[in-house]
């Protein structure tokens, strides 16, 4: 049984609180089975998350149409708020992904959410096309 808060951000996300540790969580296998649920027409991404603290989530996230990946700013944004809506965190919250750690903050009265964190290059290459 999982507790889930769904949040758009442009784009849909599940975000699902876990009691067990994230970071041992078999994505592969459980990922698929949320993104493709009938209650989500048209797919949903799905964050994984741990409550550490009040200013501190641990977090994995399985994107639709492409599978576990790095890091997600909707995801972790939408984790956050949905983190927030639910009591669970203040409203500046450091998240830790597998590709690094965000830093969230929600001004509730602007109704603005703010991501600071690293651009990191992960990839180079060339193609012919």
């Amino acid at each position: 049984e999982y507790k889930v808060t769904c949040v758009s951000m442009g784009n849909p996300h599940c975000v699902t609180f876990v009691d067990e540790d994230v970071r041992t969580l078999n994505l592969t296998k459980i990922g698929p089975d949320f993104e493709n649920h009938e209650v989500f027409p048209k797919r949903v991404n799905t964050e994984f998350v741990n409550v550490i603290d009040e200013t501190h989530l641990r977090m994995r996230v399985w994107e639709r149409g492409s599978g576990e990946t790095l890091a997600c700013g909707t995801g972790t944004c939408a984790t956050v708020v949905a983190a927030i809506l639910n009591g669970l965190t203040k409203d500046a919250v450091d998240v830790e992904l597998l590709g690094g750690s965000l830093h969230i903050e929600w001004d509730r009265d602007a109704n603005l959410v703010y991501m600071t964190g690293p651009a990191t290059v992960v990839f180079n290459g060339e193609i012919d096309i």
